[in-house]
């Protein structure tokens, strides 16, 4: 990891700006576990998120292609949130991020 790296040509920093927010990671650990989920029961997954802090973290998820939003209701539109290609080839990061919460206790 030596060398001549700027902030914004670093991979972890490029990386830490999409995914490098709590809520972030828990979003896609729970889109990992059960799939596809509606804004609701991300909310319910998540106790103590604001619906304001759900909302941006999605949209920052959605706008990096990490996940996407598919209608499910026409009036009012509603989504629900599942991972693309892209989120899904997190799976190995968040596998050991887990691995190594366990052994921080």
């Amino acid at each position: 990891m030596a060398g001549g790296y700027g902030i914004t040509d670093c991979p972890i920093a490029r990386a830490l700006d999409i995914v490098g927010e709590k809520w972030s990671l828990l979003i896609l650990r729970d889109l990992f576990r059960k799939g596809p989920l509606r804004f609701q029961g991300l909310a319910e997954g998540l106790p103590g998120i604001a619906p304001n802090t759900l909302s941006a973290r999605l949209k920052l998820l959605e706008t990096q292609g990490v996940i996407e939003a598919r209608l499910y209701e026409n009036h009012p539109p509603r989504y629900e949130y599942l991972l693309t290609e892209k989120g899904r080839s997190l799976a190995p990061v968040l596998k050991a991020l887990y691995k190594w919460g366990e052994t921080c206790s």
